[in-house]
């Protein structure tokens, strides 16, 4: 099967690209961890090419994510909402890569819920994905370093607001006091669901938190349980403060989108988690729309 285009999805800690074929079928894919942090300044032809070395280079090339920041390769601006995959067709930026390779970048989102501006970077093209894909409207919540809360309408990206759950819990868990008896362990849903309990609690976040180190010292949390705990109060807290009306739809890594259904159904909203390869399908869809694929 001919190819037809080239899919990147390159974010932070990640970079994964698939060679897609008609209708965008995978006919090859490649994963490795040379996120965007990881590449040193003007280097980002060089860790691409590497990469798709094997696949021709006549193909177009579309990429979203980390990838198109300000500390990514090429920064592209952000569209105000409300936006679709048509918008981000008429909008892709394009660049020619040191190796002759046509890549075009993915725009990002502008939000402005509650009246401060708020912004994302591929998880857009993670819901235009699971659109494309016949998984219709309503809330998505992306779980993630930033895990973003969603709303599209109409087939369009109407609204959003970001969470820093993820980086939150790696502060904590790492360079806080909160995380210095902590050991390594398997997932303890108990201790996740403590921690739950404690997260939809009122009162300040950072008083609630604290609780970690008081029941680890008085021995009522094991040093293995400390991390789950911490985990679902953040979670937890995360998922009362958004309040979220209707049925949920999880994309993103698997095990974060399991924590998140699980704390979603225990506050009673009904939570389902997308089929993997939501960013592809995006792409997919956001490409033939503009007329790059071969």
């Amino acid at each position: 099967m001919t190819g037809r285009l080239i899919g990147i999805d390159w974010g932070t800690s990640s970079f994964r690209a698939w060679l897609m074929g008609p209708g965008g079928t995978v006919l090859d894919e490649i994963g490795t961890a040379r996120g965007i942090l990881s590449v040193p300044q003007g280097g980002f032809d060089v860790v691409m090419e590497q990469a798709l070395a094997p696949w021709p280079k006549r193909l177009a090339v579309i990429a979203s994510g980390m990838v198109t920041s300000r500390n990514g390769w090429v920064e592209t601006p952000y569209l105000p909402l409300p936006l679709d995959a048509a918008a981000l067709a008429g909008a892709l930026v394009p660049h020619r890569a040191a190796s002759g390779r046509a890549v075009h970048f993915v725009t990002g989102a502008l939000g402005n819920a509650g009246g401060l501006p708020d912004v994302m970077r591929g998880e857009e093209t993670e819901i235009i994905g699971h659109m494309a894909a016949g998984g219709g409207d309503g809330l998505f919540v992306l779980p993630g370093t930033h895990s973003k809360w969603a709303r599209a309408e109409a087939g369009r990206l109407t609204s959003f607001r970001t969470c820093m759950t993820g980086e939150g819990f790696a502060l904590l868990r790492h360079q806080s006091i909160l995380g210095r008896l902590a050991e390594p362990g398997p997932f303890d849903p108990a201790a996740f669901a403590r921690g739950l309990a404690a997260g939809r609690a009122a009162g300040p976040l950072l008083v609630r938190a604290f609780s970690v180190r008081a029941l680890a010292l008085t021995g009522q949390l094991a040093p293995a349980q400390i991390a789950d705990y911490l985990s679902g109060l953040l979670i937890g807290d995360e998922v009362a403060g958004m309040v979220p009306t209707g049925p949920v739809t999880l994309i993103g890594r698997g095990d974060l989108t399991a924590r998140y259904r699980i704390a979603l159904e225990a506050a009673g909203t009904e939570a389902r988690i997308a089929a993997p390869g939501m960013a592809r399908l995006g792409l997919w869809d956001i490409a033939t729309r503009a007329g790059i694929t071969g």
